[in-house]
């Protein structure tokens, strides 16, 4: 059995002749006939070239791994107590799970509240304006993602820095539009938003007060990268100083390209070159420039790597620190980076809480951590606080969020049209009808409520599933704060779930029982 994928995928809009059929040390069709056009990747391949390292329509669509990891939070079960309560009193009108308190605050020295334990996180693109209102609605975090600039038709620049970027302003105020006093926007910068002073921008311009830097570039940590179809916009890319391949100042290039010939242009993201010392200097300055919370994003890297940006944002006291685990969501990574790079979530869950367990032991600072990788519903969050009890206190909800929004948007055209599908029509005929919790965002904002886009609906609507989901998970083991959420409601179902995690599983809590 191969833990990796075929090479037939929709990820792609790629497809095997033979799908029953697989060689699993290759993922190609068993059989691979002569008379085959090759619709898989290697078809793809022998087409598109280097093309086809990318997912399908990356501007347009959102992706996962289909890895199948040997290890998830599937190969976990949550524990359950039938005695006692813990943050409330024993009495079964107050211990209800409708009491149980989720909301948490975001920030060290100048902290928002929250209604829930999640973060939305990086986007800036598909329905973007839907999935920042509806965090807002809710009231929690949500992050703006990277190198917008470069998607944005009416920037304006002095040299290389942004004085104006109409886009991001306008994903700004799609936030603040709802805000009600929790959460908040946070704006993403790579290396290359740095170069451009995006940060500088939206804190003197647009009064952004939560921001972010990521470590690596597009999804989880790679190079960001995408085909630039014209010279004059290669052009453009080159002067704002990306790195863009071939040179479109080059005059053999430039007349080679008009004739069709040679590789098209393509834009690059810069890999970032931090030291420690600079990154605790930049938090400082971002700080004094007016940000007041500073967080940091990174993907699954290696374990020396996550330690040392562990032990940065302990020094320069970093508000939230977000760790990404391989299998969630990406935007734009190549197929087989997403699939086949970085620690699965689960383990790097563990390796977390191994570190900072031995911090907090010590007297040493821990940072604020948020946990990504594959949380869409409540089981898997609530599994994913206890697997990092205490120190991760906050899950990102991307992939789930963002579909949610565009759910959202295209049942609310439907029902402008007439065509509402008919698992959902059995709900109503009217937005009124079929998003059930417009009721609450009426008496939240009166009047105003009816124009709050089906999208951001959608977005307020899922996040309060998964946060009655988490109450009722909390109500089940008995605690009614989120501080009590612990490692013991978490139990290995397999030895190694239990190997990787040091949880026990339930014959060893037995064991312990009977000693």
């Amino acid at each position: 059995m191969s833990w990796s994928p075929s090479l037939g995928t929709p990820v792609t809009h790629t497809r095997l002749r033979s799908p029953g059929h697989v060689a699993d040390l290759s993922g190609m069709c068993a059989a691979c006939t002569a008379d085959c056009p090759g619709p898989c990747e290697i078809g793809l391949s022998a087409l598109r070239g280097a093309e086809a390292l990318l997912p399908f329509a990356a501007d347009k669509n959102q992706f996962a791994s289909e890895k199948r990891y040997p290890l998830d939070f599937s190969h976990f079960n949550i524990n359950g107590r039938v005695f006692g309560a813990v943050g409330l009193p024993e009495d079964p009108y107050e211990a209800t799970y409708p009491h149980a308190a989720i909301a948490s605050s975001f920030g060290g020295a100048h902290p928002v509240p929250v209604r829930a334990p999640f973060i939305l996180p990086a986007m800036a693109k598909l329905a973007w304006r839907e999935y920042f209102a509806g965090a807002a609605l809710f009231g929690v975090p949500a992050v703006i993602g990277e190198d917008v600039v470069a998607k944005d038709p009416g920037l304006v620049v002095e040299g290389h820095r942004v004085v104006a970027s109409p886009l991001i302003a306008d994903m700004v105020e799609a936030f603040r539009r709802y805000h009600r006093g929790f959460g908040d926007i946070v704006l993403q910068a790579n290396f290359d938003d740095e170069y451009h002073g995006v940060l500088e921008y939206a804190i003197a311009r647009l009064g952004v007060t939560s921001v972010e830097l990521k470590f690596g570039q597009a999804a989880k940590g790679i190079q960001g990268m995408g085909r630039v179809a014209k010279r004059e916009d290669a052009l453009r890319f080159k002067a704002l100083g990306y790195v863009v391949i071939p040179d479109p100042t080059d005059p053999a290039v430039a007349e080679a390209h008009a004739r069709g010939v040679g590789p098209e242009f393509e834009k690059i993201g810069k890999l970032p070159f931090w030291a420690p010392e600079e990154l605790v200097a930049r938090v400082a300055e971002l700080r004094r420039l007016g940000a007041q919370r500073v967080c940091f994003k990174t993907g699954p890297f290696d374990p020396r790597d996550l330690v040392q940006i562990l032990e940065i944002a302990s020094e320069a006291g970093v508000d939230l620190v977000t760790f990404d685990g391989a299998g969630g969501g990406t935007g734009h990574s190549p197929v087989k980076m997403m699939n086949e790079w970085g620690m699965p979530t689960v383990e790097l869950g563990a390796l977390l809480w191994k570190v900072l367990s031995a911090w907090k032991k010590r007297g040493k600072a821990c940072p604020p951590v948020a946990l990504a990788g594959g949380f869409v519903t409540e089981d898997q969050v609530y599994k994913g606080l206890a697997l990092g009890a205490p120190h991760v206190g906050t899950i990102a909800l991307g992939r789930g969020a963002m579909a949610a929004a565009s759910v959202g948007r295209l049942v609310g055209e439907a029902l402008k049209e007439g065509t509402v599908p008919p698992e959902y029509a059995r709900f109503g005929s009217t937005v009124e009808e079929l998003f059930a919790d417009l009721r609450v965002l009426k008496q939240i904002y009166g009047d105003e409520a009816v124009q709050i886009p089906p999208g951001a609906l959608g977005v307020y609507s899922y996040l309060s599933r998964v946060a009655v989901g988490l109450q009722q998970f909390m109500a089940l083991n008995r605690k009614f704060a989120l501080a009590h959420i612990g490692r013991e409601d978490l139990v290995p179902l397999t030895e190694r779930a239990a190997r990787a995690t040091g949880l026990l599983t339930y014959e060893e809590r037995l064991e312990a029982l009977m000693k």
